[in-house]
């Protein structure tokens, strides 16, 4: 067998065994479809759907925290568990059979994707 042939079969067994690489944490902006309302994590911080920047119980693949008046569900506890790379079941309150809402990651917001730089007339003298 030759050489060039070895590093390819072994390049291609790599590749299926690394896979992709996928985010698997809990952390990032979470939109609830056709709601507007969005949920921001970044470690134990959340931005909450009213607007609130509060602190949460953190764990990778989950996060909870106490609605904050005046919002809706004042007082009660939020429970959010990633499912996959783009998907959060959230629940309110602690009836553990309550049907979750299904929360996906947020597209990027216009405002939010980086600027292209636009070269000026003295770049070209």
């Amino acid at each position: 067998m030759s050489a060039r042939l070895k590093i390819a079969i072994a390049a291609f067994a790599l590749a299926l065994v690394a896979g992709p690489a996928l985010a698997d944490a809990i952390d990032g902006d979470w939109c609830l479809k056709d709601t507007g309302r969005r949920i921001s994590i970044r470690g134990p911080q959340i931005v909450t759907p009213g607007g609130k920047q509060m602190q949460g119980d953190y764990e990778r693949h989950g996060f909870n925290y106490v609605v904050p008046a005046p919002e809706p569900g004042a007082g009660q506890t939020v429970y959010m568990q990633l499912l996959d790379e783009n998907t959060v079941h959230l629940r309110v309150g602690d009836d553990a059979n309550a049907k979750p809402e299904t929360w996906i990651r947020c597209s990027p917001s216009t405002s939010a994707l980086p600027t292209p730089r636009v070269a000026s007339a003295a770049t070209f003298r």
